[in-house]
C-alpha cells in the first residue's frame, strides 16, 4: 500500500528534475519549458495525492485549474517561441537576450 509519504516523494523527485534541468540547461529554452512544466505537474500531484488522502475534492478541482493555466501558457508559449524562430533562426537563449534592447 502506497502511503502519502510516497507520493509526496516522488512529487519532490520530480520537483527537483525540474529544478536541475532549469538551473544546468539554460540554453535551449524548449527544455526551460519543459522543465517548468515539470514543476507544475509535481505541485498537481501533491494537490492529488493530499485531496486524495484528506477524502477532499477540492485539490482534485484545484488541479484542474491548474492544467488549464499551464496548457495556455505552453500554447502561448510555444507561439512566442515559433514567432522568435522565424525572426532569429535560433533558439539559443543567450541569441535571445538582445531582445532587451
Amino acid at each position: 500500500m502506497l502511503t502519502l509519504q510516497s507520493y509526496l516523494s516522488l512529487a519532490a523527485i520530480i520537483f527537483s528534475i525540474g529544478i536541475i534541468g532549469i538551473v544546468i540547461n539554460r540554453k535551449n529554452i524548449i527544455i526551460v519549458m519543459m522543465c517548468t512544466e515539470l514543476l507544475l505537474i509535481s505541485v498537481n500531484f501533491n494537490f492529488i495525492a493530499f485531496s486524495y488522502f484528506n477524502q477532499d475534492i477540492a485539490g482534485q478541482i484545484f488541479v484542474f485549474f491548474i492544467l488549464t493555466v499551464a496548457a495556455a501558457e505552453a500554447a502561448i508559449g510555444l507561439a512566442i517561441l515559433v514567432a522568435l524562430y522565424r525572426n532569429k533562426k535560433s533558439i539559443d537563449v543567450h541569441e535571445l537576450r538582445t531582445l532587451r534592447n
